[in-house]
């Protein structure tokens, strides 16, 4: 496709984030079969019904365009999805990896939060008033799915994980800082 104006690359931008939600669609399965916290299950099996949703959204955008949503692969998403399913395969402590899930999703929500704003930018420029409303309905669907995920993460899951640290046995890999340090975050 030859991005010769605004339009063109903003029908670029939709098939690529059409690309992306397809592409989640067939990971988030896999993420909530590997979490193992079923507060985390749950986020991934939610997040799922409300992807489903988003490309209806991304469908009927297209339905009124005209085109057709296909014909372009997301290789950002491809390559986010390839390093969770690294984080799956890993071993160790149930609630690390559950940890590691959770930072491998909010990079895939920070990419598609990009996505959806520009493509919503792009929409309300080219005076495609409806088309903008349904993307801003997803960037904030995406927004909340973060804010999920880092509340989870917050209060549950990173607290585990580090629980598991405590546990590790003396001598473990040093990356632990003495008590009164910091922590890995900067932040006590």
């Amino acid at each position: 496709m030859s991005l010769d104006s605004l339009h063109d690359l903003y029908v670029d931008g939709l098939k690529d984030l059409y690309s992306a939600e397809n592409q989640l669609l067939k990971a988030l399965p896999r993420m909530a079969k590997a979490a193992t916290a079923p507060e985390l299950k749950a986020a991934f099996t939610e997040h799922l019904e409300v992807t489903r949703g988003q490309v209806g959204r991304l469908e009927q955008i297209f339905e009124r365009l005209g085109g057709s949503p296909k014909g372009k692969k997301c290789v950002a998403m491809e390559g986010l999805i390839e390093e969770g399913k690294e984080v799956i395969a890993e071993d160790g402590a149930d609630a690390v990896r559950d940890a590691a899930l959770i930072a491998a999703a909010q990079k895939v929500e920070h990419y598609e939060m990009a996505g959806y704003g520009c493509a919503r930018t792009f929409a309300a420029r080219l005076g495609y008033d409806d088309a903008a409303a349904l993307l801003q309905a997803t960037l904030d669907e995406e927004g909340e799915a973060d804010k999920t995920l880092t509340e989870l993460a917050e209060t549950v899951i990173n607290v585990e994980a580090e629980e598991a640290d405590e546990e590790e046995p003396a001598g473990g890999n040093g990356s632990r800082q003495a008590k009164g340090g910091t922590s890995r975050s900067g932040r006590r």
